[in-house]
C-alpha cells in the first residue's frame, strides 16, 4: 500500500530538478500541468467564458497553458496579465510566445466583467508573502462576483508549507501536481482549496527514494500493516490490558475512554479510581473492571496505583480523563508512577495541565522511561505546556507539533479540525477525515481511550497514535449530526469492519 506524501515546496522543486536532470524539459512539465488544469476544467464545467489571472513567474506560465488549451477547445478565454509581459522568463517566456501581448488586459476587477469562471494563475505554493494589491483586489472582486474559481496549485496567497492565508480567496478547485502539499491538508488552506485533484505530470515515480519526505497525509496505509493481527489461539491477555485512571469527581470521561480502549480491540480494560467513587463506575460499567485505590490523597493514591501496576498483564496506561476535578496538580504523582512502569502511557487532559508549571520536569520524566509516551493537547494545553513554542510562527502547526514532540520525547498529538500526529524523530501526518461534529465535550476522551487500547495490543506508538486519530474521524462521520461522545464508541465495529475486510 502507498504512502500519502506531502512534500514541502521546497521538496517539490527538489522532485522537478530531478525529473529535468534525467532528461524531461522543464518546459514539457510546464506543458503537461497546464493541459491538466484545462482537462479538470473540461471535465466539470460546460463551454463559458473565462479569464485566466496570469502572474510572471512559472504560475502565470501554467496559466498561458490553460489559457490556449481551453481556447483550443472553443471556450472564449481572456488572460489577465499581473506586472509586464517582459516579466515573463525561463519556461514562462516559451509559452508568452505564442501570445500576442495586445491580446492580454491588466489584472484588475475590471479584467472579470462577464467571466463565467476564473483562473487563478497568478502564484504558487512557494510565495511567502502577503498579496500585492492589486492582486488582493482582483481576487477579492472574484470573492464578491460569485462566479467559480479554480486555483492553479494552490490559492494564490496560500503559504504552501504552512497552509496560512495572506489574502486568499476560495476556490471552487485546486489542482496541483504529482502530490498534495501541507498546504492542502493543514487549515485554513485546506477549506480555501475546495475540492483537490492531484495531477500527474510527468515527474519521476522515483523521486520519493531521493527527497525522502517526512510528512504524509494520516491513511491507514500508512499504518494499516501494523495492526494487530487476530488469530484462533489468542486469549484475552494476548490482546493487551488497557488500564485507565479515573478521578473521583468528573467519572464521565475516564468512563468514555475506557469504553474506547475496550472498543479499539483491548482484550481487558480496567479502571482504576479512588475507592469512593468505585460504586459509580462499578454501576455503569459492565464489560469494563472497576479497581478500587486505596488512600485519601493524590500521594497514597499513587502508591495504591503503583500496586496495580505490578500486574505485568497490564499493558498500557491511560492518565488524564477527568482525573483530577479540576485540581490538576494532584495528579503528578499519579503520572509519575505511570512513566515509571516502563509501560506505554497516553497523557492528556488533566495529566498534562500537572505539569504546566514546570513542563521540564515532565520531559525528564518521559525521557527516564522505558515505555513510549502520547501526548494528546489541544492548542489550550499546547500553550502552557510549550511556552517556548511561541517562538514559532502560530500558523505553522507542523513546525510547532515537531518541535514539542522533539522537546518532549513523546509523540504529540496536536488536535484541531486538522490533527498533526508528530514524532521525536521529525515524521508528521495530518489528519483530514474529522468532521465537524467532533467539535463535542468528551471527544478527546475518546481519542485517548482509543490510542490506548491499540497500545495495549502492541501497535507502535506512532501507528497506534495515528490510527486512533483517524478511526475518531471516521467513527464521527459515520455517525453524523447529533453526535455526542457516547456515541463514538458504538460506532466503532462497522469502522473496522469495514478497515479489516480484505482487499
Amino acid at each position: 500500500m502507498k504512502r500519502t506524501a506531502l512534500l514541502t515546496v521546497a521538496e517539490m522543486v527538489q522532485s522537478e530538478n530531478l525529473t529535468m536532470q534525467a532528461g524531461t524539459s522543464g518546459q514539457a512539465l510546464m506543458e503537461q500541468a497546464g493541459k491538466a488544469v484545462a482537462e479538470a476544467i473540461l471535465a466539470r464545467w460546460t463551454n463559458r467564458s473565462v479569464v485566466v489571472l496570469c502572474g510572471p513567474g512559472n504560475n502565470g506560465g501554467d496559466g498561458l497553458v490553460i489559457a490556449r488549451c481551453l481556447g483550443e477547445a472553443g471556450w472564449p478565454v481572456r488572460v489577465a496579465l499581473l506586472g509586464e509581459w517582459a516579466a515573463f522568463k525561463g519556461d514562462a517566456l516559451i509559452q508568452a510566445r505564442y501570445w500576442d501581448p495586445a491580446s492580454c488586459v491588466p489584472l484588475h476587477p475590471d479584467a472579470l466583467e462577464g467571466a463565467s469562471l476564473v483562473v487563478d494563475a497568478l502564484f504558487g505554493s512557494g510565495l511567502s508573502r502577503p498579496l500585492s494589491d492589486m492582486a488582493a483586489t482582483t481576487l477579492q472582486a472574484v470573492a464578491q462576483s460569485g462566479v467559480p474559481m479554480v486555483a492553479v496549485d494552490v490559492p494564490s496567497g496560500v503559504f504552501g508549507d504552512t497552509g496560512e492565508s495572506a489574502g486568499a480567496v476560495q476556490a471552487a478547485l485546486t489542482v496541483t501536481f504529482f502530490r498534495k502539499k501541507p498546504a492542502h491538508v493543514l487549515l485554513p488552506g485546506r477549506a480555501l482549496c475546495g475540492e483537490v485533484a492531484v495531477a500527474d505530470i510527468g515527474l519521476r515515480a522515483d523521486v520519493g527514494d531521493f527527497v525522502k519526505p517526512a510528512t504524509f497525509e494520516n491513511t491507514p496505509e500508512y499504518w494499516r500493516s501494523d495492526w494487530p493481527a487476530l488469530t484462533a489461539d489468542h486469549h484475552k491477555y494476548q490482546r493487551g490490558h488497557a488500564l485507565v485512571y479515573g478521578g473521583g469527581v468528573m467519572t464521565g470521561a475516564s468512563r468514555l475512554s475506557a469504553r474506547a480502549a475496550a472498543r479499539a480491540g483491548a482484550g481487558l480494560t480496567t479502571v482504576a479510581v479512588p475507592e469512593s467513587a468505585w460504586p459509580v463506575y462499578a454501576a455503569a460499567l459492565n464489560s469494563i473492571m472497576v479497581h478500587p485505590l486505596s488512600g485519601q490523597d493524590s500521594v497514597e493514591l499513587a502508591a495504591s496505583l503503583r500496586e496495580v501496576l505490578r500486574d505485568a498483564r497490564i499493558s498500557a496506561v491511560l492518565l488524564g480523563p477527568g482525573a483530577a476535578g479540576g485540581l490538576a496538580r494532584g495528579v503528578r504523582p499519579l503520572a509519575e508512577v505511570a512513566l515509571a512502569s516502563g509501560r506505554p502511557v497516553v497523557l492528556d487532559a488533566d495529566a498534562l495541565s500537572a505539569f504546566e508549571d514546570d513542563p521540564d520536569a515532565l520531559f525528564a520524566l518521559i525521557k527516564a522511561t522505558r515505555g513510549p509516551v502520547v501526548m494528546t493537547p489541544h492548542e489550550g494545553e499546547f500553550a502552557r505546556l510549550f511556552p517556548q513554542a511561541k517562538a514559532l510562527p502560530a500558523t505553522d502547526k507542523l513546525s510547532r507539533a515537531r518541535w514539542a514532540a522533539h522537546r518532549s520525547g513523546a509523540v504529540v498529538v496536536l488536535k484541531g479540525a486538522d490533527t498533526v500526529i508528530a514524532a521525536p524523530d521529525g515524521m508528521a501526518l495530518v489528519n483530514t477525515n474529522a468532521p465537524p461534529t467532533l467539535a463535542t465535550a468528551g471527544a478527546g476522551d475518546v481519542l485517548a481511550g482509543l490510542i490506548t487500547g491499540l497500545l495495549a495490543q502492541g501497535m507502535a506508538v506512532f501507528h497506534a497514535a495515528a490510527a486512533a486519530v483517524w478511526l475518531h474521524g471516521e467513527a464521527a462521520r459515520a455517525f453524523g449530526a447529533g453526535l455526542i461522545a457516547d456515541d463514538l464508541p458504538d460506532q466503532l465495529p462497522a469502522v473496522l469492519q469495514k478497515l479489516l475486510q480484505p482487499g
